[in-house]
């Protein structure tokens, strides 16, 4: 919460802060012990955590609607310190994707002005658009801290858009260049593909409907 803290006290919990000596004292010279202590760890550099998405997709031949049939998340951030609360980081972070890929829209118009500011024209995804979020957890310590430690805060957002992007591809056989999709837009995309495509994919909903990513 530091970081980006400058005056001269907070400076020594940032990343500016360098790697103390240890052959200092922990009390600086003529300074003596009291009732109160303060100490600072600042790492020498940021952990990463990684991991991989995945969702089967179903789209609708006529109404284009989008339909999460299967999400699947495997993570690793290190040690879990508390394995349910990054659970529950994960759920929460991929069902704030569902919203960012699928409803979540903001609408300005040609002066600049937010047309959507209410929750009665903002689309968000209740949990019946939410899917069941299937997780595991890979445990690699990071050699950065003492805890072995890494960061889940994003890590269940970020990748949604794009997995459901790519998985909306595989299914329509259509470019997504752009995030959130909408039922409309999809339609539009397929009235505006190619007719060699169209009638190629005539007869084979099964088949094209339902795709792995």
């Amino acid at each position: 919460p530091l970081r980006y803290a400058f005056d001269e006290e907070t400076g020594r919990a940032t990343q500016f802060a360098g790697t103390p000596s240890p052959d200092r004292p922990p009390v600086a010279e003529g300074d003596e012990p009291g009732l109160e202590g303060r100490g600072y760890y600042s790492p020498i550099r940021s952990t990463f955590a990684s991991g991989a998405h995945a969702a089967i997709v179903e789209t609708d031949p006529l109404t284009a609607e989008i339909r999460i049939l299967r999400y699947a998340v495997v993570h690793d951030c290190g040690n879990l310190i508390n394995p349910m609360i990054v659970e529950g980081q994960i759920h929460g972070g991929v069902a704030q994707g569902v919203g960012g890929a699928l409803y979540e829209r903001m609408v300005y118009d040609e002066h600049g002005q937010l047309l959507n500011a209410s929750f009665m024209d903002f689309l968000m995804p209740y949990a019946t658009e939410v899917p069941h979020v299937e997780t595991a957890h890979l445990s690699t310590p990071s050699p950065l801290n003492p805890l072995g430690v890494k960061g889940a805060g994003e890590a269940g957002v970020i990748p949604v858009s794009a997995v459901i992007a790519s998985a909306v591809e595989d299914a329509e056989g259509i470019r997504i260049d752009r995030m959130p999709i909408s039922p409309s837009e999809l339609f539009d995309l397929r009235r505006s593909a190619s007719p060699v495509r169209r009638a190629g994919q005539t007869g084979s909903a099964t088949s094209r409907l339902r795709n792995t990513q």
